[in-house]
Formats: C-alpha cells, structure tokens, sequence
C-alpha cells in the first residue's frame, strides 16, 4: 500500500472529512458504475452509492490492508446493493428454469453494442436475473458463492443465470430485427 493512500485511510479513521472527500473522489466514479449494474434507475444507484460510503466510513478503521482498498470498498458497494435488492427480490420468480432452449444461430456479438446499450440490456432483466448475471458474469463470484449470498440454492443461481442469458440474447436478436445490429 502506498504511503499516501495509508495516510489517506488513517485521516478517513479519525475523520477528517477533507480525507473522506479524497477518497469519495478517488473511488465514487468506479463504484457508481457497479451501483448502476445492481439498479433499475439512477437516483437508486446514487443512494446504494451514498448508503455505501457512509458504511465505509463507518468500517474503514476495519480495513487491514490485506487487499487492495479499492476491493475493499467495491466489496462494501455490492453487499450494499445485494442488501438493497434483497427486499425486491421477493417479487421476482426465483425459481429453476430448466426448460430453456438456446435456439440455432442465437449467438450475437457484443462487440457490436456500446457499454451503454449492454447496460441498458442487463437494467431491463428481471431482478434476480439482473442480480445474478452480475455477480457471476461481471463480478466474477462462483454459484455456490452467489447462492450463500442470497440465500438461495446453487440450482437456482445457475438456472436464473442462463434465464438471464437467454433473455439478452432475445433482447439483442430483438434489436438486430428492429435496428439492423450485427
């Protein structure tokens, strides 16, 4: 850890609030874009983004420095953003789909969307569906991971997965019919 950044976390435990307002600058962008992923709208990714500073603060004097500060705080972002999803989730089917079908020639190159329509395209998923694409396509958790944190069995983690998949690759078949994409 650099020795900047440690006395920037060392002002953030006694807090200063020049030093909290350093490293909201540092890492808000960042972790405004994971916000956006966990969320259908804005202003609900700006208040899981305030809701997680505020932990943050609160939490930073538990850092210990054994992993990059940045994977500290977007690890805070996204158990914000669980926690905040985690009472919608009830009124989503969080059921094992097993009868999904990949049609023949489903596959479409994502290459041909910008970050902002794939955004978009994640955004208009079910929740859980949303949620768990996520956390194991961008994230990177294992399904016995995601399934722990959401309480919620392995089966239905990889099934809400492919549900999710499905889905985008409608939405994008969708858009090449509509918009001539691809």
């Amino acid at each position: 850890m650099e020795r900047d950044e440690k006395k920037l976390i060392k002002d953030c435990v006694r807090g200063k609030r020049q030093a909290q307002e350093q490293l909201y600058q540092l890492y808000s962008s960042r972790m405004f874009a994971i916000c956006l992923r966990y969320t259908k709208a804005q202003q609900e990714a700006e208040d899981v983004l305030q809701d997680s500073f505020i932990k943050v603060f609160k939490q930073i004097k538990n850092y210990k420095g054994d992993a990059p500060l940045v994977f500290w705080i977007k690890r805070i972002v996204i158990n914000t953003a669980l926690n905040s999803q985690r009472s919608k989730l009830y009124l989503y089917p969080m059921v094992d789909v097993d009868d999904l079908r990949e049609s023949p020639g489903a596959q479409q190159d994502v290459s041909d969307y910008s970050m902002e329509e794939l955004l978009t395209m994640v955004k208009s998923l079910p929740g859980s569906s949303q949620i768990i694409f996520n956390l194991y396509a961008i994230e990177g958790y294992k399904h016995h991971e995601i399934a722990e944190m959401l309480e919620i069995s392995v089966g239905t983690s990889k099934s809400q997965y492919s549900r999710a998949k499905y889905l985008l690759r409608e939405k994008m078949k969708e858009n090449t019919k509509n918009y001539g994409k691809g």
